[in-house]
């Protein structure tokens, strides 16, 4: 076992807003250490998983050339790059939040993303462009869409990779097999935390806490009692230790609720994933994204949301729990053989399942799902299809006319063999529950005032993400107010000690 000594600021998790938090702690002169609950092996959080997309808002390509150093000159020349303002990431998440977001930390996480991605970038964090999922090649150009132009190098390992060097780096103790089990308080002020390693519980004292721990997707029980009875049977896409740890010790000493606490993010992935998510095959491989170039059928045979919505960004999140609602807890992506050239890459891969037949009364027999109600469906939605241009780039109004269950956009007669099916269940990412902060990162009480040396970040801040969220904000909020959070522990830590 280390030996104790006084820390300044202790950090709980090792994902992406714990270290970003640990790093702005230590950029501010803070002695710190970072707490992983997993070995060594198994560090990052649901970090380590992630596709790595990140949301931020920006004004330009010269924007995005400060985060991407390495673009030249003859790579920009040939870039379309619309705008993506401040005003347009607040827009779209109260849209897909319904309006419920938070707003002072709607704006928080929005006037900052920039300037941490930025921040991050001087710290040795790789970020790229986003050229595979959100941009086409038209006349010798790449035009870039939906809002989503960044991602971080190599993905979620990438990500983890860069920040453990930097923590390493600038001297941040890290601790692995190390699970934070309850948080020590002195004159209602926290003045160290309870940790078990392999058993032997230790007591580090610290000026601060800042947790940065993950949500409680993994813990069975607790996605039963506040998500539902139906959400055990989801697959959880991500760590195996985020099991609700720091919301746990948080509440016990008096931190306020707060946020969509039956909600969560949440998509619709392979029927075959693993229970959780595997280290030796990181990356966000299960996941199932095309789902608007298609259909989503149940076992008997019925579409069951509108697959043209919106694009994948915007509703890829929400429709992971409808597939949950399904009979067996289970559904199918319909493709035929004129889209299925446009899948993204995750339907090539070896890990991918599906069916594939010369006709859909084929398909319906290998599906298992209620032949005669599948074959109304298909005839139904094909007589419906509307003639347009079809432009998967944009949302086109190519829809469909005189069925209950429209498709808005994207709608094509699934009409040419051979005919592929692949079958998703539910896989959870992160509840959208957690815990009341204040822009700075310090986690409130009952009574909206801060506890006095707690702060968190990640997933654990409630209030922003209702329903569903826009693609790539989780990472940000991560980051943003991880950075927020360990600036406002070090400062705390640091105002304490001159106090004595």
């Amino acid at each position: 076992m280390e030996s104790v000594k006084q820390y300044d600021v202790v950090v709980v998790g090792a994902g992406n807003a714990a270290l970003c938090a640990a790093i702005a702690a230590k950029e501010k002169g803070a002695e710190v250490l970072v707490l992983e609950r997993g070995p060594a092996e198994k560090r990052g959080g649901n970090s380590f998983f992630t596709d790595g997309a990140i949301r931020v808002a920006y004004n330009q390509l010269d924007d995005i050339r400060k985060i991407i150093p390495d673009l030249t000159d003859e790579e920009a020349e040939k870039i379309v790059m619309p705008e993506y303002t401040q005003s347009d990431f607040y827009n779209d998440l109260m849209r897909v939040t319904e309006g419920k977001s938070d707003p002072v930390l709607a704006n928080q996480l929005i006037s900052k993303s920039f300037e941490t991605l930025l921040w991050m970038s001087q710290h040795g964090i790789k970020f790229e462009l986003n050229v595979e999922n959100q941009s086409f090649e038209q006349d010798g150009k790449r035009h870039f869409w939906g809002g989503l132009p960044i991602k971080t190098e190599d993905k979620g390992v990438g990500l983890i990779k860069h920040l453990f060097h930097r923590a390493e780096e600038i001297g941040i103790d890290i601790w692995y097999n190390s699970r934070a089990i309850e948080l020590v308080t002195e004159n209602d002020r926290i003045s160290g935390i309870k940790i078990d390693q392999e058993e032997d519980i230790v007591t580090i004292p610290a000026s601060s806490v800042i947790l940065a721990c993950g949500s409680f997707e993994a813990n069975k029980k607790m996605r039963s009692e506040h998500l539902g009875e139906e959400w055990e049977a989801a697959i959880v896409r991500g760590t195996e230790f985020n099991t609700g740890d720091g919301i746990t010790m948080a509440l016990a000493v008096g931190a306020q609720k707060y946020g969509e606490w039956s909600g969560c993010h949440s998509i619709g992935t392979d029927y075959n994933a693993p229970k959780f998510g595997d280290f030796n095959k990181p990356g966000d491989i299960y996941k199932k994204s095309s789902f608007p170039l298609g259909l989503l059928i149940n076992q008997e045979g019925k579409r069951f949301v509108d697959e043209g919505a919106d694009f994948r960004n915007y509703t890829y999140a929400k429709y992971g729990r409808e597939v949950l609602k399904q009979p067996g807890h289970s559904a199918f992506q319909l493709f035929d053989a004129q889209v299925r050239p446009m899948l993204r890459k995750e339907y090539n891969l070896e890990e991918a399942t599906y069916i594939q037949a010369e006709s859909l009364e084929e398909l319906a027999e290998l599906m298992s799902v209620d032949k005669e109600q599948f074959i109304k469906t298909m005839t139904e939605y094909n007589a419906a299809v509307q003639e347009g241009d079809y432009n998967p780039t944009i949302k086109d109004g190519k829809g469909t006319v005189g069925i209950t269950l429209p498709k808005t956009n994207w709608a094509l007669r699934i009409d040419q063999a051979p005919f592929y099916a692949y079958p998703l269940t539910c896989g959870i990412t992160f509840a959208f529950g957690g815990l009341h902060v204040n822009p700075e990162g310090e986690v409130l009480n009952d009574e909206g005032r801060p506890i006095a040396g707690l702060f968190a970040a990640g997933e654990m801040v409630g209030g922003i993400f209702y329903k569903n969220y826009p693609g790539g904000s989780g990472l940000m909020s991560g980051a943003v107010f991880g950075k927020l959070a360990g600036t406002s522990a070090a400062h705390y830590s640091k105002d304490k000690v001159e106090t004595l």
